[in-house]
């Protein structure tokens, strides 16, 4: 979060804290990564603490491991380096150099929770901290109680043309519905409750943004992802989702 060029006065806090209750309007829900042009304000370099950071041009193809940090109330309300007002209860977070703004899906390494978030913000301006999350992320991470983790970001850029790159994974298209060229499946689950296979699939698809098919077979819920253009991406796919509480998935070949 920016603070170095806040005057006097502009935080009642002097200390950041979480609310004393939850309230009912904190989301639960990852943000949907979409295009979003950079700010071209925020490309610009900038001083804090003495130490000078250079914002990158672009996100595509960015990972980075390390401590996850929060801030709340203190800077509720107030504006961030995007000119957005911060909002604690949305699936936002802060980053150093990460162009704004920035689709970003982090991974408690703690846990193995995943949130994704937009970042419009600059910090956390501490070492080996990598992102600052908003409350929501944090809540939803299980991060709040130790007040920082050890975590894994991958941004999910998206092009003008609709074309997603997760991190150093291959760039997909979520436009392509030619099927033909496409013959790879992961299938994640397979399950009796229907409902419960929906919300994993729905929770799946904003995670990996991939399309997914249920499919009914013999009283059985089958969650495939997909489908993926080649096996080389299917195998990414299928090893992620095996290091992220599935286990049991594995790659199933369509004609």
């Amino acid at each position: 979060m920016v603070v170095s060029c806040a005057p006097k006065g502009r935080y009642y806090q002097h200390h950041d804290s979480a609310p004393k209750n939850i309230p009912q309007h904190v989301t639960t829900t990852d943000i949907v990564a979409k295009y979003e042009a950079y700010a071209p304000s925020n490309m610009r370099p900038y001083t804090i603490r003495g130490i000078r950071y250079q914002p990158l041009t672009t996100g595509k193809g960015f990972s980075d491991k390390g401590y996850a940090s929060w801030y709340g109330q203190k800077f509720h309300g107030h504006l961030t380096a995007n000119g957005e007002v911060y909002d604690m209860y949305e699936m936002s977070a802060a980053h150093k150099t990460l162009p704004l703004p920035s689709f970003v899906r982090v991974t408690n390494l703690k846990n193995d929770k995943q949130v994704v978030v937009r970042v419009n913000d600059r910090g956390p301006f501490h070492s080996g901290r990598v992102i600052d999350l908003s409350y929501a992320a944090a809540l939803k991470l299980d991060v709040l109680k130790t007040g920082i983790t050890d975590v894994q970001l991958d941004v999910i850029h998206v092009d003008k043309a609709g074309k997603i790159t997760v991190g150093r994974f291959p760039t997909i298209s979520n436009k392509d519905t030619n099927i033909s060229n496409q013959r790879f499946y992961i299938q994640v689950v397979a399950l009796q409750n229907k409902t419960q296979i929906d919300k994993l699939a729905s929770a799946l698809k904003i995670l990996y943004q991939r399309p997914f098919e249920t499919r009914f077979e013999q009283g059985i819920y089958k969650l495939h992802l997909g489908p993926i253009k080649n096996e080389h991406e299917a195998d990414n796919l299928l090893n992620e989702l095996k290091n992220n509480d599935y286990p049991d998935a594995y790659k199933v070949y369509s004609d």
